[in-house]
């Protein structure tokens, strides 16, 4: 990957059409959310996470599901700088976010052509009658009070698969834009890293990270926080 600087980054988000932006967990670590999967994270000290979010033990050991999904709930937690540029920039030029985040702040930011590409806590569901609850009811409590039946959010659990519609959008979205750019992620989780194998020859990449990551192809890396890069940005300039 070639390093660049915040200018650099600035400029090819201005040049681009279309953008598709495919963010991770360190997005959402400024809203006050854990990154699961760094060692201050919700997983740290617990074990078995696998497992606690695993259809298996939704299905045998709900209590224990249900008390270790609670966890993951930041109700309170409001989008930060790049949630809202992103939505910002949305309004301005043709542009999808795909993520991997289960917390719903990039439609909290009112993102419009969104995909969740693991599902979204807040979207929550009876798995007995099928009829949709709210996740303030949810964490209440798991039963449904109509007909009793188990609640669940409508994310992606570990010996699920993940939406077919997701996917298809998802693929849509990097193969027809001009530029991806990378947000708050290790980009190590399949099948989500492997969308970057739908972009064009032609399309630029973009990784905003405080890491780099593994790419098959050329891409521009920017080492920074992405608060501040996006908080940079003046969308009156796009």
């Amino acid at each position: 990957m070639q390093t660049i600087d915040e200018t650099k980054a600035h400029i090819l988000i201005k040049q681009a059409e279309q953008i598709t932006f495919l963010t991770g967990a360190g997005v959402s670590t400024a809203s006050g959310i854990p990154d699961y999967r760094s060692l201050s994270g919700i997983y740290h000290g617990i074990e078995r996470p696998e497992y606690l979010l695993s259809q298996t033990c939704m299905r045998e050991e709900p209590e224990k599901f249900y008390s270790f999904v609670q966890t993951l709930y930041h109700p309170d937690a409001k989008p930060n700088s790049i949630h809202l540029k992103i939505a910002n920039i949305a309004k301005i030029k043709n542009t999808w976010v795909i993520s991997q985040n289960i917390d719903g702040l990039h439609a909290k930011a009112k993102t419009q052509q969104l995909v969740n590409f693991h599902g979204d806590l807040y979207d929550c569901y009876c798995r007995k009658c099928g009829q949709a609850v709210s996740a303030e009811a949810y964490l209440v409590s798991d039963h449904h009070e109509q007909c009793g039946g188990q609640i669940r959010p409508n994310i992606v659990l570990y010996e699920e698969g993940l939406d077919e519609q997701a996917i298809t959008m998802s693929i849509e979205a990097v193969a027809k834009t001009d530029l991806i750019v990378i947000v708050g992620t290790s980009f190590q989780v399949h099948p989500f890293c492997d969308l970057i194998h739908y972009a064009k020859a032609t399309a630029t990449v973009l990784v905003i990270n405080q890491t780099p990551i593994h790419l098959n192809r050329e891409a521009y890396f920017l080492k920074e926080d992405a608060v501040k890069v996006f908080e940079n940005i003046v969308t009156e300039e796009l």
